[in-house]
């Protein structure tokens, strides 16, 4: 039987090139709209207006920050430490149908202090980072939806409590493209497996090629941070090019014989990707370039501040190098994670050393860089905690009803505070922000409209912040 080429690639090749090539679901595209033109080929839509900054990282503080514990100053607390006062408690709400309870006002374990010019309020637990307050937009006002981790955690990262949703980075890829055609657009360090999981740096409906790359896992050391396989195998470079090539080739014809796929498009990108990082991540994960005053400034090499010290310099090194998005997560695999301290709240002392001073040299290696100019810092949680003792007890529970997060760089007012919430730190009072109004505003400042950065899945336009969302002109530069 005489096989033509054609032939011979549609049934021979898929036994191998075919199957090889369903496995990779990563890659790395340029700007344009992300669809598939005439010629199969997907394309990203970029820009809707001139963008403020270029990338984002955010630094992800899991579990939920104590807002009246860290930089929303209540003085009020110390006042009436000890009383009981009626509250709105939405877990209560939840459990007994309440709708106010009597709990016990508790006062911060810290003190608060002014740092900066602008006399900014910050409590000792995070001494480092306010030295870079007049820098910083605080954003007091925020609240969101789900008061548990899995769904607030979700709704963050992903703008929806319970459905798949693609991640907020994933949108910004897929809006944004990479800068670096060598590294993936969106790279999450160490996340968690649990509330959310893979979903919250994944793609869901959109296109394969734009779900995170994860480096590392929460609960492991940071010391581990890598690419498993980047180095390839030790045959000759010439040898392992010609064999891309003809992956390449016949990937290339077996997507041609079914008609284009958008997921053969990612197969075949992530391929290219993989080959062009063998050269260059290495680089951006050795941190033997940094100097020792580099180093010892993020507390590398040092207990407790080396494992997000660690993330925060690779973070910086993936920022320069072009990575669009970057989330740095501090936290665990645990079932009450990190920052969630229901029954003893100056545990948060711990969690703070250790990011305390990568944060801030983060902040200023940017800052001496260059590169804050052009690159948005996220910090916060899920959700806040409450003022009040949890179960009478030296505690507090979550509060999705008002917390504070705060931007630093491109496109955001520095040295200002946002909104606030009421006397006691509980909830949202004034210029609330919701997590649907961070969203657009962020997407905002990277050129973005939230209403116009949409994909089209199962019949309806779908987007990050639903039928949802303002931008937040009042922080803006």
């Amino acid at each position: 039987m005489n096989l033509s080429r054609r032939v011979l690639l549609q049934q021979t090749a898929c036994g191998f090139g075919s199957l090889a090539a369903t496995a990779m679901m990563a890659g790395s595209l340029k700007p344009l709209q992300a669809s598939h033109n005439a010629t199969n080929k997907l394309i990203i839509p970029g820009p809707h207006f001139a963008p403020k900054a270029k990338r984002v990282i955010f630094l992800f503080m899991q579990g939920g920050v104590s807002q009246v514990d860290s930089f929303d100053h209540k003085p009020l607390l110390a006042q009436r430490d000890g009383e009981q006062i009626a509250f709105q408690d939405a877990r209560v709400l939840a459990k007994t149908g309440k709708r106010e309870s009597p709990f016990r006002i508790m006062k911060s374990p810290w003190k608060f202090r002014p740092y900066g010019q602008t006399g900014r309020m910050v409590s000792d637990l995070f001494p480092e980072t306010a030295k870079h307050v007049d820098d910083l937009c605080m954003i007091h006002s925020m609240h969101t939806e789900g008061v548990a981790h899995g769904p607030a955690t979700l709704f963050m990262h992903c703008g929806s409590t319970t459905f798949v949703r693609p991640s907020m980075g994933s949108w910004i890829y897929y809006g944004l493209g990479t800068e670096n055609e060598d590294l993936p657009g969106f790279v999450s360090i160490s996340p968690s497996i649990g509330n959310g999981g893979p979903r919250n740096y994944g793609n869901a409906f959109l296109p394969a090629l734009f779900q995170g790359t994860a480096l590392g896992q929460a609960g492991t050391k940071d010391t581990e941070l890598s690419i498993k396989h980047l180095q390839g195998e030790s045959r000759p470079l010439t040898e392992r090019q010609e064999q891309l090539r003809l992956l390449q080739d016949l990937n290339a014809a077996q997507n041609g014989a079914r008609g284009g796929n958008s997921e053969w498009d990612a197969v075949i990108e992530s391929y290219e990707l993989a080959w062009r990082m063998q050269a260059s991540a290495p680089d951006i994960l050795d941190f033997s370039q940094e100097t020792k005053q580099t180093l010892e400034s993020y507390g590398v090499g040092k207990q407790p501040t080396d494992d997000f010290g660690r993330k925060c310099l690779l973070a910086r090194r993936l920022c320069e190098s072009g990575v669009r998005f970057i989330q740095v997560n501090y936290g665990d695999n645990s079932a009450n994670p990190a920052w969630d301290q229901h029954s003893n709240i100056p545990k948060h002392a711990d969690h703070a050393r250790a990011v305390d001073q990568p944060i801030s040299a983060l902040l200023a290696d940017l800052k001496q860089r260059g590169l804050l100019e052009e690159t948005i810092v996220w910090w916060g949680g899920e959700f806040g905690r409450t003022p009040y003792a949890q179960d009478n007890g030296t505690g507090r529970d979550h509060n999705p009803g008002g917390f504070t997060v705060w931007l630093a760089g491109a496109g955001v007012k520095s040295g200002i505070a946002y909104g606030e919430t009421d006397e006691f730190g509980n909830a949202a009072v004034s210029n609330k922000v919701h997590m649907h109004d961070l969203h657009a505003t962020i997407l905002h400042m990277l050129g973005l409209d939230h209403e116009r950065l949409t994909h089209r899945s199962a019949g309806r336009d779908f987007r990050l912040t639903d039928i949802h969302g303002k931008v937040v002109k009042g922080i803006l530069s």
